[in-house]
């Protein structure tokens, strides 16, 4: 048996996605223990975790942080045994990651500005990266600004950069090869929430007791499931040669990381379940999702996904970029009482009512203004009538 274990990247599937090596939990020559969190795998949908397979010493780390990975790839390497009698080949040592030394190259010149450099920086509004610094070790001296000055460059506006990560590099190519690639068609509805809001009030406690909260967003996945098996058509893919219509119904839920990002995990075979069943399991990836916990499996196979964007305020919105390949996404706006002329006895009177937006965002290849129109009719009448 040999004295080294290999620490491989995972071979889910990925569907589509890039992954690249968010970044190592343990340097060169630390003790590992077995099944410990080893290294950060970042893609655009989940950050995931790969432990270290066995225990002994981490001896080399073959792709570094941000390289793209693939399935079963060899990233690293561990020996069997403990630090203390592991010696490490001087080539290795001299490969280790130096995080002193990354840090130190990192330092911006920025922040060894004497005070008599940052007021003549301050005075004429320049930050330090306009200036080319002649001092030691690239030191900006108070002769730089003046150069700079005399030789015309305009002074910039004040602020600060915030490197994109993998997750925002990701999504942002993923929203850009979506709305490049399908012309996106929106149709708007409106939806009066009374028999759902009643319903709720009603059964919210009982589930409650089992440990289970009943969010309107199991409604709209129920909803949006029980149209989507009346019009198939909008549960389904683009291809250049067909449309791929899709048997099972897996609803994504478009989810906001703070400032992070948007996730989308998946709740699977929705057209089979209950209400209360599908509360569960939101629920459950809601949770995971909060703590960083969710995994590849959570966040694949969708086939169509909701954006809940009206729990943030907005009323609609229009587009929304569709979730590729998938064909069409629901938008579910805020909710808020608004006056409506309803029908009456004698003609018409004015009631207070939950009334919010709803629109279908459709990619125009896959699907046409009728059939969408009738699936967001059939989705709002699900809601409507509810018993």
């Amino acid at each position: 048996m040999s004295d080294f274990i290999d620490v491989l990247m995972p071979t889910g599937q990925q569907e589509g996605t890039q992954s690249v090596v968010a970044r190592w939990l343990k340097k060169v020559g630390e003790q590992v223990k077995a099944h410990e969190p080893l290294i950060e795998i970042s893609t655009d949908k989940v950050v995931m975790e790969v432990s270290s397979p066995e225990s002994g010493v981490l001896m080399e780390i073959l792709q570094g942080e941000n390289q793209s990975v693939q399935p079963g790839m060899l990233l690293g390497r561990i020996k069997r045994g403990d630090a203390t009698d592991v010696s490490m080949p001087a080539a290795l040592k001299a490969n280790a990651p130096n995080s002193s030394s990354q840090q130190a190259a990192s330092v911006d010149s920025s922040q060894e500005l004497s005070p008599a450099v940052k007021r003549l920086l301050q005075q004429h509004g320049l930050s330090a990266s306009a200036v080319k610094g002649s001092g030691r070790g690239g030191r900006i001296t108070v002769e730089d600004v003046e150069r700079t000055v005399a030789s015309g460059v305009k002074p910039q506006l004040s602020g600060r950069r915030v490197p994109h990560d993998h997750m925002r590099r990701a999504i942002a190519q993923h929203m850009l090869d979506s709305v490049t690639t399908a012309p996106h068609v929106t149709t708007v509805f409106e939806a009066n929430l009374s028999k759902v809001l009643a319903h709720k009030e009603k059964h919210a406690l009982v589930l409650e007791k089992r440990g289970i909260k009943l969010s309107l967003t199991a409604y709209f996945v129920k909803a949006a499931a029980e149209a989507l098996s009346a019009f198939p058509q909008v549960n389904s893919r683009w291809h250049d040669d067909a449309v791929e219509i899709l048997d099972e119904v897996n609803v994504g839920i478009a989810t906001a990381l703070d400032d992070k990002g948007l996730i989308v995990p998946v709740v699977k075979g929705a057209q089979k379940l209950s209400l209360d069943e599908i509360a569960e399991k939101l629920q459950a990836l809601v949770q995971k999702a909060r703590v960083g916990k969710l995994d590849t499996a959570d966040v694949q196979d969708g086939t169509f996904t909701i954006s809940n964007h009206g729990v943030s305020g907005s009323l609609f919105a229009a587009p929304i970029i569709i979730n590729q390949p998938q064909a069409a996404i629901l938008g579910i706006g805020k909710l808020e009482r608004r006056v409506r002329a309803v029908q009456a006895k004698n003609g018409y009177e004015f009631k207070v009512e939950p009334m919010m937006y709803v629109t279908l965002t459709i990619d125009h290849r896959s699907l046409d203004g009728f059939v969408a129109n009738s699936f967001l009719a059939k989705f709002v009448s699900v809601l409507e009538s509810w018993e």
